[in-house]
């Protein structure tokens, strides 16, 4: 919306009443010259070709379509969401920032009284905590290590289990090597699918137009070639192995029998392109004995 201070308001009709249009075809170019005074019209800041029809609330650029709008949200790393602490001087300040001011106070107590309950941020960090879920983890037949209070994963660590729906809730993470994008998620439940998981990262139809754009390899890609890998932990560097998990099957099925370092690590990646993660089973590697070598280099001597 364009705001005119009043006096040039004024001034401006002033001059257009003043006007003596008497014929159709002047008439005309009345209006389309005092519609152009009070109500401007702007290009689109993306194609530069298309008359404005939106006005992005955060970075407040002109777009003319869906598509320059999500080409400059990409283009300029925007949200979309209105900056609710933006600097507003006193002169500008209207009664919309004040309730602007009002909802976003609003907003922060019901966040910090969200987070008063949530479970997850009250947990105890005591080895009875700990111990206490490495032991729900080893009936499911899941074996939990943990790191040392001060570690990075340690302090990123939000798992808990829901004694009263008697369930995990896990710290994940989503790795996607091909479009270098990482993305953490909190509270998953264990009975909920992979494909349910990666549904708002690589579905067309229900991924977020923001994230969908940055992988848009995956997106295009078949469901057939989406293949989901999680490192085998307690190997060699040398020797470092992955398991492909079953995409229809539920978080918790795929985590059985199974080492995890405080929380799951799953790494999506595409069969068609090229990766340097071997799946446990599928790699081809020779293993030729030292006594084998030994006997052909003895037959060689001899002939």
């Amino acid at each position: 919306t364009i705001h005119y201070r009043h006096n040039y308001h004024y001034e401006v009709e002033e001059l257009f009443q003043t006007e003596l249009v008497k014929e159709p075809q002047e008439e005309k170019d009345f209006l389309l010259r005092r519609n152009e005074v009070f109500f401007p019209s702007f290009r689109c800041e993306t194609c530069s070709e298309e008359e404005a029809k939106y006005r992005c609330p955060r970075c407040m650029k002109y777009s003319c379509s869906l598509l320059c709008v999500k080409k400059h949200k990409l283009a300029l790393s925007c949200n979309g969401i209105r900056d609710k602490t933006a600097f507003v001087s006193v002169n500008e300040f209207t009664d919309l920032n004040l309730l602007s001011d009002y909802r976003f106070l609003e907003d922060v107590g019901r966040t910090a009284d969200a987070a008063a309950r949530d479970l997850s941020v009250h947990r105890p960090t005591t080895n009875k905590f700990i111990n206490y879920l490495r032991n729900r983890a080893r009936r499911h037949n899941i074996n939990l290590k943990t790191l040392p209070i001060g570690f990075t994963k340690r302090r990123e660590n939000s798992t808990i289990f829901n004694k009263k729906e008697q369930k995990f809730y896990w710290h994940l993470k989503l790795v996607f090597p091909h479009c270098h994008a990482e993305y953490t998620l909190k509270r998953v439940p264990e009975d909920k699918t992979l494909t349910d998981i990666l549904k708002p990262y690589i579905d067309p139809v229900e991924s977020d137009p923001v994230v969908c754009q940055r992988l848009k390899i995956y997106t295009m890609s078949p469901q057939s070639d989406v293949q989901i890998l999680m490192k085998i932990e307690n190997r060699r560097q040398n020797s470092i192995r992955y398991n492909e998990l079953d995409a229809s099957r539920s978080l918790l099925d795929n985590l059985k029998d199974k080492v995890i370092i405080e929380y799951p690590t799953l790494f999506v990646v595409l069969k068609t392109l090229k990766n340097d993660m071997v799946v446990l089973g599928q790699g081809k590697h020779i293993f030729i004995s030292c006594y084998a070598i030994l006997r052909y280099f003895s037959w060689i001597n001899n002939n």
